[in-house]
């Protein structure tokens, strides 16, 4: 894949930017209209709620403020992995065996989802396979042994395998990681490519998207009408998939969710000795600490590499020298190699870390709170959302019965709450 000679105009300057594909510019809103759904936000939960309600004959807009995949969805890590933010044995305890079994089986459906997406839509976002976790400290040799060991024993999950200390470190070319555990069924993808091929898609199946449309609020009732600067909606159902980027459009969730940044970069291209030095297979890498590093290999041989977080509303000034000194600590080797790109984007993060799906009202659903887990729990969601919609809703329930607890203080004394506990997090990482 080569450089574009220029970023997609309205997206941040990021390497996905400079390599996108399947780009499409859509109009603003003006006027009225009514349809079946109006769905809210251009990211992967709203894009694959649109394209399966669309698929399922309804007709649908879909309304972003920006561009599509302009936020997280066209600027994370790529990765898309098995399991739900917290791992099966923890979901047991909390939900029982037979809940937690169902939430694993819609988490592989949802990795199978988004290649499935691929595959029939052409998608070009350089799918490739393999998720590699890595243990920070060997203290936790035993923790992702009994893991691999469990998810073989009891989910059947063949395709997960424990990497000890010597192998692991050959695997990622760093002497920082004491043991693993690779996931084959898991995989990663240019997460921007992916975005524009699903709105590629949304498009030919029907759905009217239009950008720069910031919903300003929305009415309630049988028919609810759903407003932006210079234009209206009329639907039967709305479909919220803000996420990181709710802000006070419905005050009944931003509570519920806690936006944070995060960070990634891009070296220059590297030869193919280098990539196999650093990732011996090709896969995706995230390590165990609480604030994640996490890595892969572009399709032009670039490491993108994600390191770092801020809980403000803004930015670090120097976003390459902000991610490159978390590369440097897992790779000292790469101290000259030249960064072509950093940037930034919002997630949004719930109290447990697991996604918050539900209804407001009978025609009104939402999924938000992906907690880092976003790529294939978003593009499930919007699945699930497009199944409640038309009225079977066992497996959006399945996600929606799991509690999700409202941040102290709400979203006025959320900020404070949250960093004290990060940097609390923070510094046992250091230590």
């Amino acid at each position: 894949m080569s450089i574009s000679a220029a970023k997609i105009e309205g997206h941040i300057d990021s390497y996905y930017a400079a390599t996108a594909r399947d780009v499409c510019d859509f109009p603003s809103l003006k006027g009225e209209m009514k349809v079946d759904v109006c769905v809210i936000g251009g990211g992967y939960t709203g894009l694959s709620s649109a394209l399966h309600l669309a698929e399922r004959g309804y007709r649908v807009v879909l309304l972003e403020a920006e561009r599509v995949g302009w936020g997280a969805s066209g600027r994370n890590g790529g990765h898309v992995g098995t399991g739900q933010r917290l791992d099966q044995e923890t979901l047991e305890k909390k939900v029982g065996k037979t809940r937690a079994r169902a939430m694993w089986d819609i988490s592989v459906e949802a990795v199978q989802t988004v290649k499935e997406l691929v595959q029939k839509h052409d998608i070009e976002c350089d799918l490739k396979s393999g998720i590699l976790h890595t243990a920070h400290k060997a203290a936790l040799r035993d923790d992702f042994l009994q893991e691999a060991e469990h998810m073989h024993a009891h989910y059947g999950h063949k395709q997960l395998r424990f990497v000890d200390k010597d192998e692991v470190r050959r695997m990622v070319g760093s002497e920082k990681y004491h043991c693993g555990l690779l996931d084959d069924l898991s995989c990663h993808l240019h997460p921007l490519n992916f975005a524009l091929g699903l709105t590629r898609a949304a498009k030919e199946a029907g759905v009217q998207i239009f950008e720069h449309s910031r919903v300003i609020n929305y009415s309630k009732g049988d028919n609810p009408v759903v407003k932006t600067g210079s234009g209206s909606v009329k639907a039967k159902f709305v479909i919220l998939g803000c996420n990181g980027y709710l802000g006070k459009l419905e005050p009944r969730m931003a509570g519920k969710i806690m936006p944070i940044n995060n960070f990634m970069l891009a070296t220059e291209p590297l030869s193919e000795a280098q990539c196999r030095q650093l990732i011996r297979d090709d896969v995706a890498v995230s390590d165990s600490l609480f604030v994640i590093n996490y890595w892969k290999l572009s399709g032009d041989n670039r490491l993108l590499f994600g390191g770092g977080e801020n809980y403000t509303s803004s930015f670090p000034g120097d976003l390459k020298s902000f991610v490159r000194k978390y590369m440097l600590r897992v790779y000292p080797q790469l101290a000259n190699t030249r960064i072509d790109y950093g940037w930034g984007g919002t997630l949004a993060i719930t109290l447990n870390r697991m996604p918050h799906f539900g209804r407001l009202e009978k025609n009104v659903f939402y999924a938000q709170g992906y907690s880092g887990h976003g790529v294939p729990t978003a593009v499930m969601a919007g699945k699930l959302l497009s199944e409640a919609v038309a009225g079977t809703a066992e497996r959006f329930d399945v996600m929606a019965d799991y509690p999700t607890h409202t941040f102290p203080g709400g979203t006025l004394l959320r900020w404070p709450g949250l960093v004290a506990g990060m940097l609390y997090y923070s510094l046992r990482d250091k230590l």
